[in-house]
């Protein structure tokens, strides 16, 4: 087994945002009296599950769309490269996308037996989107809403409900940034492959938007998590020690800054690309941790 291979495959260096988003959502729960540790390794097993399943049937349909054949690599764009270099069968990285999935849905049934119907519509949707991702919705020019959803809102929320069996106007909020950073992981890491996958038949913002006017987008979602975050907190709708996602704050300076200016030169773009990865990992982080401060504090 070419162990190196499939590591690449799943993407394993972008699966630490599943961690992120379950410890965010649990720490929320947290917060409001709620915790079972089981639960808690069970939902973060339940969404890597999921995570690479997605990545890996991504990997299969870009494949088979030729958009791997023509993506320039990055570390953070274009794909593996594992199918289009034959160091794995594309039937091999269906199966473990399929059979991800299905593991991940088991722990999904388990879940609303234990925990509760209610539970129901986010399984449903997240079983969508990671399902019709890459074969459907990245088609439609709804793939960054798609990830924002399901690789974001729908797992804060999915967290905290497995630990308090209801949902709240706290997670609600809390969910919203995980929403935006992750439309935005997506939207700015599909500007290096622009031409691959206009050729593989994709619509996407920076296809059909152009990059000027996508960049503006992302830009201005990114930094409208700042204001939005102290505004929930002043008006006690969010735990004030949720203040510590400013920090990151002039992370997200330099990624819009270093978008608006090279947005169609690859080159400078990868400041952006970087500078994109530390914001979407360390704000929500920080958010967590901002919970587990609130709880000691009160």
């Amino acid at each position: 087994m070419n162990f190196r291979a499939w590591l690449l495959t799943v993407r394993a260096p972008f699966l630490p945002l599943s961690a992120i988003l379950v410890s965010l959502g649990s720490a929320a729960a947290c917060w409001e009296g709620w915790f079972n540790l089981s639960r808690f390794l069970l939902a973060l097993v339940g969404l890597l599950l999921t995570h690479v399943s997605v990545n890996t049937l991504n990997e299969y349909f870009d494949f088979k769309t030729g958009i791997d054949l023509h993506t320039v690599k990055t570390p953070f764009s274009g794909g593996s490269g594992v199918l289009p270099s034959g160091m794995l069968k594309p039937s091999s990285v269906l199966r473990l996308g399929l059979a991800c999935f299905l593991l991940a849905s088991l722990i999904g049934v388990y879940f609303l037996v234990e925990v509760g119907w209610l539970l129901l519509p986010v399984l449903v949707l997240g079983a969508f989107f990671t399902l019709s991702y890459s074969s459907l919705l990245s088609r439609l020019m709804l793939g960054e809403v798609s990830a924002g959803l399901g690789m974001g809102v729908l797992p804060v929320l999915g967290a905290y409900y497995v630990q308090a069996a209801s949902s709240s106007l706290n997670i609600l909020l809390a969910s919203i940034p995980s929403g935006i950073l992750v439309f935005n992981l997506l939207l700015l890491n599909e500007f290096p492959d622009v031409e691959a996958d206009l050729k593989g038949g994709r619509r996407n913002l920076p296809i059909v938007l152009g990059k000027r006017r996508a960049a503006k987008i992302y830009s201005a979602s990114l930094l409208s998590l700042y204001p939005f975050l102290i505004l929930c907190v002043a008006l006690g709708l969010l735990p004030a020690p949720l203040l510590l996602s400013l920090l990151t704050l002039p992370f997200a300076f330099k990624a819009s800054a270093s978008c608006l200016k090279n947005f169609d030169r690859l080159e400078g773009l990868m400041e952006a690309l970087k500078m994109n990865v530390v914001v979407v990992l360390a704000f929500q982080g920080l958010m967590a941790l901002g919970y587990l401060a609130a709880l000691v504090l009160s």
